[in-house]
């Protein structure tokens, strides 16, 4: 491998990572999983985990290489999707931020494994660890590929991205727990919290996203 094509191998890389990586935000990701499955065994938590690193990759990948033809054929727009994915984004985390031991109470019930990874997919996947942030830049970043279709050496580096993206998820989901040793039972109630008004926050910027791309073109019939 020249030097060239190792600088676009890391620059794709990077690219992946930088752009997902704080929208994602797998250490908020971990603490949302923890406080939805706060009664989950170790080995249903790893279970979570590797559910919700493979989920996420795949639905990653998807938007990275389909998702724009996929809006086109139902004839979506980013901006819907904004619009539609910030209301489920800030409507789970206000659900979540009003009553966190609500949420933790239903799950006390336990779940066999065919739920538990029902579960893995909705919500604690999609929405809450792949929304429609991560999906629309993903979307954004697929279609930034040059005109002649996207070389082997960015094909690589898209892989790597979304490997170590893959690894955070995975770690911070199936290692919360530890974190919640160390912060106690109060402070992981309000780390918890507080992750969940920025799940709130974070679906209502969505969503105004959407509605201001979804105006741009009146103002501009006007």
């Amino acid at each position: 491998m020249d030097a060239a094509v190792f600088h676009e191998f890391i620059k794709t890389s990077l690219l992946i990572v930088a752009s997902l990586f704080p929208i994602i935000n797998p250490p908020a990701v971990g603490f949302i999983v923890l406080g939805m499955m706060p009664q989950a065994s170790e080995r249903e938590r790893a279970d979570l985990a590797r559910c919700i690193t493979v989920n996420s990759v795949v639905l990653l990948a998807a938007s990275l290489l389909l998702g724009a033809y996929v809006l086109k054929f139902f004839g979506i727009s980013v901006a819907v999707l904004r619009v539609a994915g910030g209301l489920i984004v800030a409507m789970a985390g206000w659900r979540l931020l009003q009553s966190v031991e609500g949420v933790a109470a239903v799950e006390r019930e336990g779940l066999d494994v065919h739920a538990l990874r029902i579960r893995a997919f909705y919500p604690l996947t999609l929405p809450m660890t792949v929304g429609p942030g991560a999906i629309a830049v993903a979307i954004a970043l697929g279609t930034s590929s040059p005109e002649q279709g996207p070389l082997p050496v960015h094909l690589a580096g898209v892989g790597a991205g979304l490997l170590l993206l893959s690894v955070c998820i995975y770690l911070c989901v199936r290692y919360a727990c530890r974190a919640q040793r160390v912060l106690g039972e109060v402070g992981t109630q309000v780390v918890m919290r507080l992750f969940a008004f920025v799940i709130f926050c974070i679906g209502v910027q969505i969503l105004w996203a959407g509605i201001s791309g979804l105006l741009g073109p009146m103002h501009l019939v006007d």
